[in-house]
């Protein structure tokens, strides 16, 4: 037997997908995550599923250890090592405002303090030209420095690294000399794109949370051994591919975003499948929602990511391709509270897995998302996680009673108005990676998964005007099942400003060609063989004098530049509604390099042809501004080929329910996906 087996650790559950290669037979299993020992639930779980850990020859991980340590400020203590008098970038950031009207407005601290900032003598130009060699005694000084402090990290940033790292590379070869045990992290192995302060806050990000991920991915390599797992064993990156646990322990940035990337990627999956190449994915588990968009079968990819960005604070940037991914407090643990002045709030608190919601009866005492579904009646109390964790009503309206009597509300409107609240707030979390970015939402189909996303989604579409939901099968444990079609993936990026003409366009190709062979010496040290490598390349380009760019495909070989200046055109004029007769300039490249994985079988999770006897009763369910109506329940396993499901209904499986307002209609394809008709 061989087994293909992903996990995925969330806030509040962990997830784990596995499939039999030879019978195809795909295994569930999800548990409640035990932070902080993580390792713990996903042992738990392994357990749960009853599989044979000897059996499994591919394991794909995705964690939030690294956004918890960075959101938590629970990383190692961390120097940074700079060029002379550029020691203060990191605090200068980009003196960015995002509330100019906040007369209050305190800038985020830098993740390394002034006192453990140093600096050295070197200087490289702009093209790479070295203006001041590295006086190698002024970083033995700051090696001393540091090894006084006591930090057990340290991330070296040098101006203009990113066109020639040999000042960055010989003072972090020296440091790891001089410092034995101290992690250091140079930022031209990061990213060696421009922007200062951007790849500065990337590799201080890098080194902050280097220790806890290093520890936290020996420990979980040490259980998985333990269990005598022989497989190869891999993480789920940002950028939306994998990488093995070493690369992942040295530069353990990429798993910033590594859960939530899996949902993306497996709905790509599904998009394919049944060819729908337009997707808005929605992923609601228990601590956040999380939406992001697929254009053409092709998942946006940014390197202007931000971790606790909102509009009152600028961020910290991590430098490196992550999804594009928006992410917000809104999952079935957040919190409703009342603000200083009374007002109805949800998140971006959440109970968690410890407490957990009221309803759980594990001693949460707050009314959350989940609590206001089950008063609403959209979820079956005796019938979560398949009936493993009955829900308390009277406790979820225990806790709602204290909002009810402040507001002066029955107990059922507080709790329409929390799920109303939620829902408002993830259709603006919709609206900022399709509206805001040129794209229209109606042109879509929605992929909605996780706990939370099918209750959600058939609501969320109504107000977005979409006429299409697709719930995945096994909604609950989707990121998870994303992991097992994710390729072997890393990018790398050369910042090159080039006014694009004919004679330019052999540097182009030329550095195009160092990607590719820096692509291939990369997964050489991964264990790969040149012939499994694919590559595809890109470019970020912009109008001669403009600060923005778009994301451009550049096919294979040597293509004509009017090919691609057209290409720039169209995309520039789709994301801002205008294009311009100037002259076009290539700022950044890029080269993704992908060592394909087998996908599962779709087949597996194939629906019984012909009727199931799926009804299961009837209950009274509160649709909102639709009213309260005695809803059809259906048990979604028994759900035969294109059988058709009108609402007002709750369809109910294990880890997920999907609610389905008065008027939209439901219908299973081959593949066990829910097509949902939204009647808009």
């Amino acid at each position: 037997m061989r087994i293909r087996m992903a996990t995925d650790i969330g806030g509040t559950f962990t997830d784990l997908v596995a499939l039999e290669e030879e019978t195809r037979q795909i295994t569930l299993a999800k548990s409640p995550s035990t932070p902080p020992e993580f390792h713990r639930g996903l042992a738990d779980t392994i357990r749960k599923s009853g599989l044979d850990p000897k059996s499994v020859t591919f394991f794909a991980h995705g964690t939030t250890v690294v956004i918890n340590a960075l959101t938590e400020r629970k990383g190692a203590p961390t120097a940074l090592v700079t060029t002379r008098g550029f020691r203060d970038v990191l605090e200068i950031t980009r003196a960015n405002r995002p509330d100019m009207y906040n007369l209050r407005f305190q800038k985020q601290a830098p993740f390394v303090p002034r006192h453990l900032r140093f600096e050295v003598d070197e200087r490289v130009g702009y093209k790479g030209d070295v203006m001041t060699p590295l006086d190698e005694g002024s970083v033995r000084e700051a090696a001393d420095q540091i090894r006084a402090a006591g930090v057990s990290a340290v991330a070296v940033c040098f101006l203009h690294s990113y066109a020639n790292p040999a000042h960055e590379a010989r003072c972090a070869e020296m440091l790891e000399e001089l410092l034995p045990g101290v992690l250091v992290t140079p930022s031209y192995a990061i990213t060696q794109e421009w922007r200062e302060y951007e790849r500065m806050s990337s590799a201080v990000l890098n080194s902050y949370v280097r220790p806890a991920a290093s520890g936290y991915l020996d420990s979980l390599f040490k259980d998985l051994r333990t269990l005598e797992m022989p497989g190869s064993l891999n993480v789920m990156k940002s950028n939306g591919g994998m990488a093995s646990f070493a690369f992942a322990k040295e530069q353990p940035i990429h798993m910033i975003e590594s859960g939530p990337v899996g949902g993306v990627v497996g709905s790509l999956a599904i998009g394919l499948e049944i060819g729908e190449r337009n997707l808005i994915t929605l992923d609601i588990g228990g601590t956040t929602a999380k939406t992001s968009l697929i254009e053409g079968a092709e998942v946006k990819v940014t390197t202007e990511y931000r971790i606790e960005q909102d509009g009152r604070h600028a961020g910290y940037p991590v430098k490196i391709p992550v999804v594009d991914i928006v992410e917000i407090g809104a999952g079935g643990g957040s919190v409703a509270w009342l603000d200083a002045i009374g007002t109805l709030r949800v998140g971006p608190r959440s109970a968690g897995a410890v407490p957990g919601p009221a309803s759980y009866s594990q001693g949460g005492t707050e009314p959350t998302v989940t609590d206001a579904n089950l008063l609403l009646g959209r979820i079956n109390p005796e019938y979560f996680l398949g009936g493993e964790m009955p829900l308390s009503v009277e406790r979820a309206r225990e806790a709602t009673e204290p909002l009810a009597r402040a507001l002066s509300m029955s107990v059922d409107d507080v709790a329409r108005g929390i799920v109303r609240l939620a829902n408002a707030n993830m259709v603006n979390a919709i609206k900022l990676v399709s509206v805001r970015k040129g794209h229209d939402p109606r042109e879509y189909t929605l992929v909605a998964f996780g706990g939370g996303g099918p209750m959600h989604a058939t609501a969320l579409a109504r107000e977005l005007h979409i006429g299409k939901v697709v719930i995945p099968p096994a909604p609950g444990n989707f990121s998870a099942w994303g992991m097992l079609t994710t390729d072997y993936k890393q990018d790398f990026t050369r910042t090159s400003v080039v006014r694009a003409g004919e004679e330019s366009m052999a540097l182009i190709y030329d550095r195009y060609g160092e990607l590719e062979r820096e692509s291939l010496e990369f997964f050489a040290r991964e264990g790969f063989d040149a012939a499994q490598v694919v590559t595809v390349r890109a470019a970020d380009m912009r109008y001669a004098g403009q600060e923005h760019t778009v994301r451009v495909p550049v096919p294979d070989g040597r293509p004509a530049l009017a090919d691609i200046a057209a290409r720039f055109h169209e995309r520039h004029e789709t994301a801002f509604m205008f294009r311009l007769e100037a002259p076009v300039e290539f700022v950044n490249l890029h080269l993704t390099g992908l060592v394909r994985v087998p996908n599962p079988d779709l087949s597996a999770f194939a629906p019984p042809s012909g009727s199931g006897a799926a009804g299961k009763g009837r209950r009274k369910v509160d649709f909102d501004e639709d009213g309260i109506h005695d809803a059809a329940l259906y048990e979604r396993e028994r759900l035969g080929l294109e059988e058709e499901v009108v609402g007002p209904a709750v369809i109910e499986e294990a880890a997920s329910t999907t609610v389905v307002y008065p008027g939209q209609r439901v219908s299973v394809d081959r593949i066990g996906n829910l097509v949902i008709a939204t009647g808009v």
